[in-house]
């Protein structure tokens, strides 16, 4: 300790008289105790929500905060509470009766260290305010992407024994979603994705591992059919050593194509969510770096050997056996493949209505034509996609309030299925547009009676005041249709295109927003980077905010949890005079 940076703080006579005392040292309220015949500094804001620590009480060496009762050993600061954090201390001395104390002491460990090991903590504990102080630090730190997605990735995918689930789906959703929001949404993005991977593996067992084959020479065709052969019977540990040495030895694309192929073996597996999760898995390898690869896909497996298979349900059999039209479209796709091939495909204006149809041998008809025509599995699934998000956006809110989620998950599939499909040429890729196709068919009493989507016309608003209106609708609940109108009037009025995404990830994260809320507007944003026309464009924003509206406003839990850790990070008081 420099004797040239110490400050004088307080009398001896006088703290050791009154016990406790509050002093300014250099711009850091400090905390001062005589116990037990020395004198202790700390930092007076506690650590876990800023109340005055000169308030507390301090016994046999420990300092207790009376707020929420959380302890800290005098000397070094080191809670025994792990939601607490520990407390700074500030050296001391003594000269001639007066108290000095260092006011800039060299911390214990370096802030970027401190901030990683309190995340891993967070998840740890499941502790939501401590994610959120971490993740705000962190992004001051410049680290506020890299660090709480790869460190989420590693742990949701160690301390969960069943694996994948909705807590990594939402994290690598959040991740897709950072650069499309503002500043502080961005934090907000990566504290839910933290938070909720922490959520998903609270109680649960962890994974143990399998290990990859040793023989780093097998074929992707070998290993494609033993992943698919041990899916089928269900071998989950089967199932592992085939991808994870699959993940180890073979380039991306080849990966992908073998979890594609095994993700459609069966029809619309676990109602969509086998194949969103490969896909979520794949995007979050993109963020964080496919050396994850091999955990990350074998958290993924119990996904496939343990899934419902559609055509085992009776709404895939009955009345009509679309389960069975679809097997057919499969069993033909190398033909129609090769009868495609060399020619170019333009969608014909109605292709999406015919996905629209109410026979669905209209819409697998026109599916295999449109294969024989030259169609790619990019620009079928893209075609299903659009037709499942017209299903959402013309959603009838007369249908019980459940159903909303039965059209999510079919968009969560075409969507799926459509990036999966930019990723490989491989004819597996045509597999899930026709279950996908047969899912928005199934929906199809859903739109009855289908919601108008708003026609596109002028409006000499300022887009401004729209956005602000729209936010409003998810202020109160049952403003559906007003919500998608005003996502139409914000592009009648030539509005910009970033500044509506900005605002519905403003209304989204300020939300505690379910799981398919979060996917439907990430899900919705991505749409519209793959929009080829203005009505392509709206379509997905038009319905993603009928669903918000839908389902805000909620509790808000989640947020204040984020502002009270936002507000001790601007070192704001939370608890009135923090000097006293």
């Amino acid at each position: 300790m420099s004797t040239d940076q110490l400050v004088p703080v307080a009398d001896l006579a006088t703290l050791e008289r009154e016990g406790h005392d509050v002093a300014d040292a250099g711009g850091h309220t400090v905390a001062l105790f005589h116990h037990e015949g020395e004198v202790y500094a700390v930092d007076n804001r506690c650590p876990h929500m800023g109340f005055p620590l000169a308030k507390g009480t301090v016994d046999d060496g420990l300092l207790t905060c009376h707020w929420h009762h959380a302890r800290f050993e005098l000397a070094c600061g080191d809670t025994l509470d792990i939601w607490a954090d520990d407390v700074q201390t500030f050296p001391v001395e003594i000269r001639d009766g007066t108290v000095y104390v260092d006011p800039d002491p060299e911390p214990d460990v370096p802030p970027k260290t401190h901030w990683r090991n309190r995340l891993v903590d967070a998840m740890q504990e499941n502790l939501g305010l401590v994610a959120a102080k971490a993740v705000i630090n962190l992004d001051d730190l410049g680290e506020g992407f890299a660090t709480p997605v790869e460190k989420a990735v590693e742990f949701g995918t160690t301390y969960r024994e069943a694996g994948w689930s909705s807590g990594l789906t939402i994290l690598g959703a959040m991740a897709n979603l950072y650069d499309d929001v503002g500043h502080d949404e961005k934090l907000r993005a990566m504290y839910v994705g933290v938070s909720q991977v922490a959520s998903d593996c609270a109680g649960e067992p962890p994974r143990f591992p399998q290990y990859e084959l040793g023989n780093a020479d097998l074929s992707k065709a070998r290993l494609k059919s033993w992943f698919r052969d041990t899916c089928e019977v269900r071998d989950s540990d089967g199932a592992e050593r085939c991808i994870r040495t699959a993940a180890a030895t073979l380039p991306p694309e080849d990966v992908v194509e073998i979890l594609l192929a095994a993700g459609t073996d069966h029809l619309y597996m676990d109602t969509s969510h086998t194949l969103d999760f490969v896909n979520k898995a794949v995007e979050t390898l993109d963020h964080v770096g496919w050396d994850h690869a091999p955990d990350v896909f074998a958290s993924l497996v119990d996904g496939f050997t343990d899934a419902v298979r559609s055509e085992e349900r009776s709404q895939w059999r009955q009345p009509i056996d679309v389960a069975e039209l679809c097997f057919d479209a499969q069993d033909a796709l190398p033909a129609l493949v090769a009868a495609g091939q060399g020619k170019q495909w333009d969608r014909p204006d109605d292709f999406v209505d015919t996905l629209l149809a109410d026979d669905p041998h209209t819409v697998v008809d026109a599916l295999r034509d449109a294969v024989r025509d030259g169609a790619t599995a990019e620009e079928l699934s893209r075609a299903v996609a659009l037709a499942a998000t017209r299903r959402v956006a013309q959603f009838a809110t007369s249908n019980e309030f459940s159903d909303w989620n039965t059209v999510h998950h079919t968009v969560s599939y075409a969507n799926a299925a459509h990036a999966l499909a930019s990723r490989t040429d491989a004819v597996d890729a045509y597999r899930p547009c026709f279950d996908g196709a047969m899912s928005v068919y199934l929906d199809r009493f859903l739109n009855t009676p289908a919601a108008p989507i708003p026609e596109p016309g002028e409006s000499d608003r300022d887009p401004a005041a729209i956005r602000e209106d729209l936010l409003a609708t998810f202020d109160e609940q049952g403003r559906v249709n007003e919500a998608g109108r005003l996502v139409s009037e914000h592009f009648d009025a030539d509005g910009d295109l970033a500044d509506l995404k900005r605002t519905l990830g403003e209304g989204l994260l300020r939300e505690d927003a379910s799981f398919h809320t979060l996917q439907n507007v990430e899900a919705s944003f991505r749409g519209t980077d793959h929009a080829e026309s203005d009505a392509e464009r709206r379509l997905p924003l038009i319905a993603t905010a009928r669903y918000m509206g839908a389902h805000f406003p909620t509790r808000r839990e989640r947020e204040q949890t984020f502002t009270i850790a936002h507000r001790l990070f601007r070192g704001e008081q939370i608890h009135g005079d923090e000097t006293a």
